[in-house]
């Protein structure tokens, strides 16, 4: 589900054309019901309402789990700069060749993970991963030989500090990998469906049943695209920027 909701104009496709043949699907069993001499129950309006009312709901928390979603990605790119910028500056505190090694690593390491933020291949977004990896390594080995080798609270002060730089790359790809799950796109998904069924169902008149066929399909469809795309940390256009860290690295250089 996560692969076809990292591309939320293929979502938005899919789902224009599903309800809109679910909509002419209702629209064609009222037709032959009516050839019969058939009429809809009195109550159907009543049931389309609330299932019209249901699925408003379930959108709208749907799209506020998106929103959270990225608004937490948001905050943990913050903190990481937060993290970085000042384990650069307590790297002051470690002997004079291991704090020039270690800001020469943390300059290293912020590129690489701005480069991770901007980077559309997914190939070159694993060699990236893996420099990640390497100089996270390089950076924790900077930090814990100057603290073995002079033991103090000021190199435990960076010590700390190097840790919480390691747990912020951490806690931001976990809010990466956050996504809304897929049993809650395939339960909107599919009340969506019914709800376009019945409505095909409900409408009556040739000019009424071609305008609300077309509306509710498109108006569902555009709802389902912007929640993909807000839900998707890559696809679509709305994505978040490495702000804070594009600023940090202006500040360092």
């Amino acid at each position: 589900m996560s692969a076809l909701t990292d591309h939320p104009q293929l979502v938005f496709v899919l789902a224009l054309i599903s309800l809109w043949l679910c909509a002419q699907l209702g629209a064609a069993v009222r037709r032959r019901q009516e050839s019969r001499g058939g009429h809809a129950p009195e109550t159907f309006t009543i049931v389309l309402t609330a299932s019209l009312t249901l699925l408003g709901l379930i959108i709208g928390f749907t799209f506020s789990m998106a929103v959270n979603r990225y608004d937490q990605r948001k905050d943990y790119e913050e903190n990481e700069a937060n993290a970085i910028g000042t384990e650069y500056v307590r790297a002051g505190l470690l002997p004079a060749a291991d704090a020039a090694m270690t800001r020469l690593l943390l300059r290293s390491y912020l590129q690489q993970r701005i480069l991770l933020y901007h980077s559309r291949d997914e190939q070159g977004r694993l060699q990236i991963r893996q420099r990640i990896t390497q100089l996270q390594g390089q950076l924790w080995s900077s930090v814990q030989n100057a603290a073995l080798a002079q033991p103090s609270a000021l190199t435990a002060l960076a010590a700390a500090g190097m840790n919480d730089v390691l747990n912020s790359q951490s806690f931001t790809q976990a809010a990466w990998w956050n996504r809304i799950p897929w049993a809650a796109w395939l339960l909107m998904s599919l009340i969506a469906l019914l709800c376009n069924i019945m409505l095909g169902y409900a409408a009556s008149g040739a000019t009424v049943r071609s305008l609300l066929l077309v509306i509710l399909p498109l108006l569902i469809a555009v709802a389902f695209l912007l929640i993909a795309d807000i839900d998707s940390p890559r696809g679509g256009v709305i994505r978040v920027s490495a702000q804070n860290l594009l600023s940090l690295s202006e500040q360092l250089h």
